[in-house]
């Protein structure tokens, strides 16, 4: 009895590790067709280029959801770039750090932020391009 406790304990904690690891990325993964798809609408368009270890990436992905959840940002595409496997598309945007957030309305950059985890900036960052 005390085996099948421990089993499912650790059936039970494994579940919830990769529950944690499938919500640790926000938006869809990038990829160049993806972005000029979106920059080619007129929408936001919110590039966050994240790592899955990166504790302030982490803190900043429940601002962007609660914001995207907001109608006034009902149309932000938001796209995330892999800091550790995605270096050619960090050199095309000059990023040179994981919890970069960059802002675009249409193909123009309107903001950057690096390692910003704060609501209220977050948010004026994103209304930079709406």
């Amino acid at each position: 009895m005390i085996h099948r406790r421990q089993l499912l304990a650790v059936a039970a904690a494994a579940l919830a590790a990769s529950t944690l690891a499938a919500r640790a990325e926000v938006g869809t993964p990038f990829t160049p067709e993806a972005f000029a798809a979106a920059t080619a609408t007129g929408k936001p368009v919110l590039v966050d280029v994240t790592a899955s270890w990166c504790p302030v990436c982490k803190a900043q992905h429940p601002v962007i959801e609660s914001l995207k959840a907001r109608p006034e940002f009902a149309d932000l595409v938001v796209l995330a770039v892999d800091f550790d496997s995605q270096k050619d598309v960090l050199r095309s945007f000059g990023a040179q750090r994981q919890s970069t957030l960059i802002v675009f309305r249409g193909t123009t950059e309107t903001g950057r932020s690096i390692g910003d985890t704060d609501p209220a900036s977050i948010e004026a960052l994103l209304r930079s391009a709406i």
